[in-house]
């Protein structure tokens, strides 16, 4: 639905050159020399890049609807990823490279939105928090204060992140998934 620069808002999802893109910032600029101009900032769905565009007031984008479904991880098979609709119980499989990064929080029965636009799935997201089991570190040693009091762990997924040093193998600690970064532990 073609509608005009000062009608798209913030959250808003656009089309640009086949490309799907939410709207993560918008400015307006009234210059005190010239016409008025909209500037944008987008992020793109499926990559995650962020691209800025600068339009004239007046000038009109595309805008579409992206609808968001909760599915639930089932399990993987080679290079396939299953998921469950929660709603539908209908079956959805994903393959390794549409994944992104939502691959290192994915492990059995966890929920994940899915974006959906013209009926296909265009990218997964993960919830802000993530309770993960740690599957290797090395041991923290009393008294070591080289490292400021944190060391690397590689979790259940296989995604490292930097942890306290009281984190033992087996430990399972909160990550926040728009940061990679350790929050508490569970």
């Amino acid at each position: 639905m073609q509608v005009d620069i000062n009608q798209i808002k913030k959250g808003h999802a656009v089309d640009l050159g086949g490309e799907v893109y939410y709207v993560i910032d918008r400015q307006h600029v009234k210059p005190g020399k010239g016409g008025a101009f909209v500037r944008l900032k987008l992020k793109n769905v499926k990559l995650g890049t962020v691209v800025d565009r600068t339009l004239r007031s007046g000038e009109k984008m595309e805008m579409v609807y992206i609808e968001k479904k909760n599915i639930q991880y089932l399990y993987s098979s080679h290079d396939m990823y299953e998921f469950m609709d929660r709603d539908t119980f209908d079956q959805i499989s994903l393959r390794k490279d549409q994944l992104g990064e939502v691959i290192n929080y994915l492990k059995e029965n966890i929920e994940v939105t899915a974006l959906v636009y013209n009926k296909k799935v265009i990218a997964l997201e993960p919830s802000i928090f993530v309770d993960m089991k740690i599957a290797s570190t090395e041991p923290g040693i009393r008294g070591d204060t080289s490292r400021a009091g944190n060391k690397p762990a590689v979790t259940e997924t296989g995604m490292n992140i930097i942890v306290p040093l009281f984190i033992n193998k087996g430990d399972v600690v909160r990550v926040d998934t728009r940061t990679k970064e350790y929050t508490g532990r569970v």
